[in-house]
């Protein structure tokens, strides 16, 4: 039985997936990505086994190519090449889930959204909830999606770059809020890229993209996330901007407020990689 919450824009659970699985607008993106320390192939996991129809969108190359920063926002024309190679046209339903349960997908789902897809939402619980529940598993090789045509329209409010970020800092009128985990945020442990300098932006709000899930890996319940966020120093009558270390867990934010109706924030795409290697940025630790 789907869920009261479930919302296409965002959300929606694994009985909602089951339910409009055979929707003929329907296409399922696997998100999957991991942190490089990981050691996992998220493209070879996906050939091996899939919700059923889903195809592969590579973060890491479905990104802009001509930047040395990570997986960052690709042009448009490419992502357009895409998603019509995805079968994803503007009026696709799309879902996107990761093997994690609930890390990078909101980054794809993020990145539709800022092209211009209305009907896009995350898998709660993604690969693994699905699995346990004993729900459609797709093995052996992939098949092609029938090609379809999308047109992106940018909305260039939902992302925002280094300057944004440095006169939030400086103006304290926008808040930032970094989804990495506390060790790193306070500088105490390292970052998972070599070269870049420890600590967080000055004024941050450390929001560890893991206290916004529960134990199974699905979005905690509206009332919770509020929690977490006013906890956090959260103020939801002001601005914010999501970061993490590559642009990747400062969507799992940005879902969290989405769901909660917050609307005024925008994810800073290059995040600790670009801030953490910038020798001019300021960095604070503790």
């Amino acid at each position: 039985m789907a869920m009261a919450t479930d919302n296409p824009q965002t959300l929606v659970s694994t009985e909602w997936l089951g339910e409009n699985l055979y929707e003929r607008g329907l296409r399922i993106l696997d998100g999957s990505w991991h942190l490089p320390a990981a050691g996992r192939d998220a493209k070879a996991e996906y050939q091996e086994a899939r919700i059923l129809g889903a195809q592969f969108f590579d973060i890491d190359e479905i990104a802009d190519a001509d930047s040395d920063l990570p997986h960052m926002v690709p042009g448009e024309a490419d992502f357009e090449s895409w998603m019509n190679e995805f079968g994803i046209s503007n009026d696709s339903q799309v879902v996107v889930y990761d093997a994690a349960g609930l890390f990078s997908a909101p980054r794809v789902r993020w990145l539709l959204r800022h092209m211009g897809l209305k009907n896009v939402a995350v898998l709660d619980g993604g690969l693994p909830k699905w699995k346990a529940e004993g729900r459609e598993i797709e093995t052996g090789p992939p098949g092609a999606a029938t090609a379809a045509e999308f047109k992106a329209h940018p909305r260039p409010e939902m992302v925002c770059g280094k300057g944004d970020v440095e006169r939030a800092c400086a103006t304290g009128d926008t808040q930032i809020l970094d989804a990495r985990p506390a060790a790193r945020f306070r500088g105490e442990a390292p970052e998972p890229r070599p070269g870049l300098r420890l600590g967080h932006m000055p004024g941050a709000i450390n929001v560890p993209f893991t206290s916004l899930l529960n134990p199974n890996q699905t979005l905690k319940n509206p009332k919770e996330l509020q929690a977490v966020l006013e906890r956090a120093g959260f103020d939801f009558e002001g601005a914010a901007i999501t970061s993490c270390g590559s642009g990747v867990a400062a969507a799992i934010i940005s879902l969290a407020l989405e769901v909660l109706g917050h609307e005024k924030h925008s994810l800073y795409d290059g995040s600790w990689s670009e801030w953490g290697k910038d020798g001019n940025t300021e960095v604070v630790v503790g």
